[in-house]
């Protein structure tokens, strides 16, 4: 099993050391897809990576694993479009597909990074896409912080690789996705508090195209011709589930949306059957670690999410962290009475001070440095006494 860290350099060429990776894809499109949608990607929420990957995903936070989940489905549907192994080849096709969907950002990456390999400037723009449109501070605290339309990716890259990805594919797609969400949350017999939540989920993801409650009001109004692949039949079709279980279930009434959705498609009712079912499953299964069925407090969600960066960035940074604390003892004093008693408030400050000196000699700890980072600094120290043993840079050991 090899240990990777999504969030440091070089994670790309230690994942592509896998061996199952270097084996063609012994999976048809609709197989691809069902594999796929098992992890989570689909739905937003990657809770593992496919074709039993031997890779430890301990400690990874949530965009680490999205990170992980969109360079595996793109690698996939590369296997699947070109049947070829080629992890060179493929770094390749995916910086020139990314060059043509989104030139300004591989502009940038050039002039950051003049000197890096292909797979350093395809793991910055994969941790760029994980992302939704605006940063967390922007958003407003707002809950969601990990783009739930990723697949589109997948999608347009197989339509690179064959030649035919339109200008406006993008737009389109986007489009339609908001149009089939919004019709299955219209067609639900019981309204759930978390829609909204599900919108908003999706508005943040948009990137080529602005949000707007569409003015249809039948599935017959919705232009899918352009649509030709299965795999974007079938995306469309999970989609419209994830929106009608949002409540819990799926009523009768409410599958008739998905059916009809499927007829105009030519879409198989054994797979909307399927695609019902494993949406129940999934989301039933998952349902308390999805945010957006979770978390109705915008600054809850936010100290959440960084109290898992806090814990994650202590863990890989333990040895060091460990090291510098060491070597001041007073602090070492303070931490371990903090353990059996309570701190005064001369205490406390003299605690926080320290830290900060330590946290300037770890760069990747600089996120206690930014405005409003010292109210970071109990969690650090709550968690101090349970860092596990973890390397510094996991993508630079030797398995």
């Amino acid at each position: 099993m090899i240990t990777l860290n999504p969030s440091a350099n070089g994670w790309i060429d230690k994942l592509f050391t896998e061996r199952s990776l270097q084996q063609p894809l012994q999976l048809d499109p609709e197989a691809f897809y069902t594999s796929l949608r098992r992890t989570g990607f689909l739905y937003g929420h990657v809770v593992n990576l496919c074709h039993g990957l031997e890779v430890n995903t301990d400690g990874w936070i949530e965009d680490e694993f999205s990170k992980a989940a969109l360079l595996l489905a793109l690698f996939d549907i590369y296997r699947l479009t070109i049947h070829r192994v080629d992890p060179v080849d493929f770094v390749i096709r995916a910086l020139e597909f990314y060059k043509t969907v989104n030139p300004g950002a591989t502009n940038l990456l050039k002039k950051v990074l003049p000197g890096g390999s292909g797979s350093a400037r395809l793991e910055e723009l994969i941790s760029e896409r994980v992302r939704t449109n605006h940063d967390v501070v922007s958003k407003n605290f707002t809950n969601i912080v990990t783009n739930a339309l990723l697949f589109i990716d997948v999608l347009a890259f197989r339509r690179f690789l064959s030649g035919e990805l339109a200008d406006d594919y993008f737009q389109k797609i986007e489009e339609s996705v908001i149009s089939i969400v919004t019709l299955a949350l219209a067609a639900k017999t019981v309204k759930s508090a978390h829609d909204d939540l599900l919108l908003k989920l999706f508005q943040t993801s948009l990137r080529y195209t602005k949000f707007s409650k569409s003015g249809i009001k039948d599935p017959e109004q919705l232009k899918l011709s352009d649509f030709t692949d299965p795999l974007e039949k079938f995306y469309f079709i999970d989609m419209g589930g994830l929106a009608l279980w949002s409540d819990g279930e799926i009523e009768n009434e409410e599958a008739y949306f998905l059916y009809k959705l499927s007829e105009i498609m030519g879409v198989d009712d054994a797979f909307t059957a399927r695609s019902i079912i494993d949406t129940h499953h999934f989301l039933s299964k998952y349902k308390k670690q999805i945010p957006y069925f979770n978390h109705s407090s915008p600054v809850k969600s936010f100290y959440d999410h960084m109290t898992q960066m806090v814990v994650t960035l202590m863990t890989r940074n333990r040895k060091r962290l460990v090291k510098e604390i060491s070597q001041s003892a007073e602090l070492m004093s303070l931490l371990a009475q903090s353990t059996q008693r309570e701190l005064d408030a001369r205490e406390k400050k003299k605690v926080k001070r320290q830290m900060i000196d330590i946290i300037k000699s770890i760069p990747s700890l600089t996120i206690f440095l930014l405005p409003g980072g010292s109210l970071l600094l109990p969690i650090l120290i709550r968690f101090i006494p349970t860092l596990l043993p973890s390397a510094f840079n996991e993508n630079q050991e030797q398995e």
